[in-house]
């Protein structure tokens, strides 16, 4: 055992050695993580391994988390940002198309961040509602000869911003 620690009633048990892989003799540097639920006595198992045997698990832990957040940023930008839908294959289209989906992904993640203040449960889908219900509104503002009360205003916004959503939203709601 390498660590151990406790955090939020989720005990994490590090484990590192050197093991032989059964299909192609060659030695592996594996870490193990053993996670038990103090409450539950539930336990999960992440199971890590990396070729150069001189890694600290510390390292074989922060190359995964860097891998699996470079594989959820194109699962974003493909799932929400339409990089899967995009058809051209000119070099300059799709370099243009990757540069686009992955700012929307990081500008998506700033605006989360903040968004999740008043609205901490809230996902992606539910800011592109917030924002394309926000966007409705000040569209149909522009036809309306005269701006509704404020009280009649924010239950618009209210209403329209939490059309598609899958969270439901905080009441502050504060067009501007």
């Amino acid at each position: 055992m390498r660590q151990s620690s406790i955090e939020a009633d989720i005990q994490t048990d590090t484990y590192q050695a050197t093991l032989l892989h059964k299909e192609f003799a060659q030695s592996l540097n594996v870490v193990i993580l053993v996670k038990t639920n103090l409450k539950t006595n539930a336990r999960s198992h992440v199971i890590l391994f990396y070729s150069d045997l001189s890694l600290s698990y510390e390292k074989i832990i922060d190359y995964y988390k860097l891998r699996f957040q470079i594989e959820f940023n194109f699962r974003d930008a493909k799932q929400f940002w339409g990089l899967e839908d995009f058809m051209n294959r000119g070099q300059t289209a799709v370099t243009n198309a990757v540069n686009l989906s992955f700012f929307m992904v990081n500008l998506s993640h700033y605006l989360l961040a903040q968004f999740r203040e008043d609205n901490p449960a809230s996902g992606i889908v539910d800011l592109k509602a917030y924002c394309r219900g926000f966007r409705y509104v000040r569209e149909m503002l522009k036809m309306l000869p005269e701006p509704p009360e404020p009280i009649l205003l924010s239950q618009i916004f209210a209403k329209l911003t939490s059309l598609g959503r899958i969270h439901n939203a905080s009441t502050a709601v504060e067009p501007s």
